[in-house]
This record gives structure tokens, C-alpha cells and sequence, in this order.
């Protein structure tokens, strides 16, 4: 039923990307990578790496599959991850360990790329120090309705792992329900990647890359509807300990043998 989902999803998909997407640019310079370092390579224990975002000064986001093992559905221990801000060209603005991590309970690490798993696609990490505002600022979530229409993302990726590549203009392209459709350009490694909204002339994460799939010969990137993930997460890193039995939620700490890894960029079979 949630595999016929996203298929419901692509069929929607009538809407042809508009003439403003732009092309995928690397930041090969300071300058061009400046505003930009919040965004860091999340690297996972020698398996790969991910995108990730600083969202505060001890918390980064990125997306759940990539803090589990795509083989065993085990998760890697937070120990064994590492955050590098504005990684480009071997240096980072700041690295970072982590201390704890949070992987939404509702996400099947070993399950298929469906609207279940696309819309609960998501981790908050705990920074084993954090990073300070006078020395990295961090950026802002969405919180408000999102709508089709321009967006922007930034990201690493395969062939593209030593810096920050930025398409300065793609489209959010669909809603359905919690998923979220775009036409921006993205490969294995974006995953994690941050979906700029530019609204009043600020950059605020609408969502982050789960996957992609392939549409009428067309690459399709999928994210998710952030808000209410993202607040039940902070509560979670917060607190310490997990709600009742509805929870929905899955607290991963340091040493845990509970479930979570992953650097597997997640593609629909056969694309």
C-alpha cells in the first residue's frame, strides 16, 4: 500500500521543471562556500558519508537511513560518526564527534524506499561539543506551510566528496501528504542533504534528501515534511529517554546496540 503510494506520488508528477532550475555548481572557493558551512560531510565509520546540517549549536540533521547499517539494519555507534562542517578540499570550518543520536522509530532501516520510510527519513545528532555561534552560525528550520516552487539545495555526493556542490535553483514539484517531490539535482552522498526555502530572503531547511527515483526519464529527489519530526526528535535528545509505548521515537547513545546505520543512498528499484 505505501509502495502504491509513491507511485501515486510520480503520477502526479505531470508539472515539468521550470526554466529557472539552475545547474549544480561545486564551491571550489571560500567565498563561494562561506555562507554555507553549517553544511558539513557526516562520515560514517569508514562505510561512506552523508550530508548533514547544523541546525543549533549541538545538533545536526540529516537523514535516518544514514546512520544505519543498509545490510544488518544495525545501527553504527555514535561514537563512530563524525561531523565536518564545510568540509572543502580536506579542511573543515569546524569537526566535531558525536555524542548521541536520535533516528525516528517509524523509519524502517531495512524496508523499501516508500512513503512510509521517505517521510520518517530522518535523525537529529547530538555534538559531543558544540559549535558556537561566533564560530559557525547554524541554520534555521521551516516551520511554516510549504508550497510548490523554487527551493535551493547544498550537498555532497559521489565524484563531488571534497566539497559543498550548491544548485542555486531547483523546484519543489508535489506534496503528497508528509512526502515532498523536487527536481534537484542529487546522487549517493546527498543524502541528509538541506532543502533551502529562500522565503524573505533567508535560508530555512524545508526538508532534507531521503532519495531519489526515476520518473518518465527524469531524476526525482524525495524529501519530507520536517516540523513535527524535528520537535519530537529535539525532545528526545532533550530529555534523555524515549515517551510511552506509542512512542514514536527511537533514542540511539553512545554504545547502543539498538538499530541504526547506513550510507546508502536510497534508490527506488531499477533506477
Amino acid at each position: 500500500m505505501m509502495r502504491f503510494g509513491l507511485v501515486v506520488l510520480l503520477c502526479l508528477l505531470g508539472v515539468t521543471a521550470q526554466a529557472q532550475t539552475t545547474d549544480l555548481k561545486r564551491l571550489g572557493t571560500e567565498n563561494e562556500a562561506l555562507n554555507w558551512q553549517a553544511v558539513g560531510r557526516l562520515e560514517l565509520a569508514g562505510r561512506g558519508f552523508c550530508t548533514a546540517t547544523l541546525i543549533a549549536p549541538d545538533t545536526v540533521l540529516t537523514a535516518a537511513h544514514c546512520v544505519y547499517d543498509s545490510a544488518t539494519g544495525r545501527a553504527l555507534g555514535a561514537e563512530n560518526l563524525v561531523f565536518r562542517a564545510g568540509l572543502r578540499e580536506g579542511q573543515a570550518a569546524a569537526v566535531r564527534g558525536i555524542s548521541k543520536l536520535a533516528a525516528h522509530l517509524e523509519f524502517d532501516p531495512l524496508g523499501p524506499m516508500n512513503m512510509q520510510n521517505v517521510s520518517h527519513d530522518v535523525a537529529l545528532l547530538r555534538l559531543a561539543d558544540p559549535i558556537p555561534s561566533s564560530e559557525l552560525n547554524w541554520f534555521a528550520l521551516h516551520n511554516d506551510r510549504v508550497t510548490t516552487g523554487p527551493v535551493s539545495v547544498v550537498s555532497y555526493g559521489k565524484g563531488r566528496a571534497d566539497a559543498q556542490s550548491r544548485q542555486r535553483e531547483c523546484q519543489m514539484l508535489e506534496r503528497q501528504n508528509d512526502v515532498l517531490a523536487f527536481d534537484c539535482d542529487v546522487t549517493f552522498g546527498s543524502s541528509g542533504a538541506p532543502v533551502f526555502s529562500h522565503l524573505n530572503g533567508g535560508g530555512r531547511v524545508v526538508s532534507v534528501i531521503s532519495g531519489m527515483t526515476m520518473h518518465n526519464g527524469k531524476k526525482i529527489a524525495l524529501g519530507m515534511y520536517l516540523p513535527p519530526l524535528v520537535a519530537e526528535l529535539k525532545t528526545i535528545l532533550r530529555t534523555g529517554s524515549g515517551p510511552k509505548p506509542t512512542a514514536r521515537i527511537r533514542r540511539l547513545s553512545v554504545g547502543s546496540g539498538n538499530a541504526t546505520t547506513g550510507a546508502k543512498f536510497v534508490k527506488a528499484p531499477g533506477s
